[in-house]
């Protein structure tokens, strides 16, 4: 009996015997349901279909880690302001009269309630009275008393550099020569504290200064 063209020649022993119609003819096997097919494999040389990398794992909340680095400062330096430069004051003297000048500066600034270890009085030419005395008990006494601050003291200008700040610096140029002066304003400058007095010629304070005062 020929096979229905549709059905494969498949031995008896393989799919069991097969049910006869009543016409007598053999009813063709029915064919399975077909599955899923397999995915074809890739063919040799063409790489398969890519997948997408997957994502980086995060930390929870995407905490970022702070990285160790050098300690800032808790407290950034401030540098203290510069003091305000001592405020000068000229007066008109000849060299014979800045001694006396000074004397009479001496008495205004006790008299507007300055401390007398405050003031500090020097000579360009010859020595003050009250210093020439001091000195001929010896320099040891003279500068005991310069050490004590307690009133006013008065020195040349060749000890002047020898003196300490005061508030207040009175110069005589009572005398002396211009390098003298040119000495000892400067230096005198650098020991005030608040105000610097000048006695004498203005002439001859612009020559040795080389500007106004």
């Amino acid at each position: 009996m020929p096979l229905i063209p549709e059905e494969p020649q498949i031995h008896e022993s393989a799919q069991g015997p097969r049910a006869t119609s009543a016409s007598g003819r053999t009813a063709p096997t029915p064919r399975p349901v077909p599955g899923p097919r397999p995915a074809a494999p890739s063919r040799p040389g063409r790489p398969g279909p890519l997948r997408p990398t997957p994502p980086a794992q995060r930390t929870p909340r995407d905490v970022a880690v702070a990285q160790p680095g050098p300690s800032a400062p808790a407290v950034a330096a401030v540098s203290a302001p510069p003091p305000a430069a001592p405020q000068i004051q000229l007066i008109l003297a000849s060299p014979e009269g800045a001694l006396d000048a000074a004397e009479e500066a001496v008495d205004m600034l006790l008299d507007s309630g300055r401390a007398p270890g405050e003031v500090l009085v020097i000579t360009t030419g010859d020595q003050h009275p009250w210093a020439a005395h001091e000195l001929s008990f010896g320099e040891a006494a003279y500068w005991a008393q310069h050490d004590a601050g307690d009133d006013v003291f008065y020195a040349d200008a060749s000890a002047a550099g020898r003196a300490a700040p005061r508030q207040v610096v009175v110069v005589a140029l009572n005398g002396g020569t211009d390098a003298v002066a040119a000495e000892t304003l400067p230096l005198a400058l650098g020991r005030a504290g608040a105000l610097l007095i000048v006695c004498g010629d203005p002439q001859r304070i612009n020559s040795v200064l080389g500007a106004g005062v």
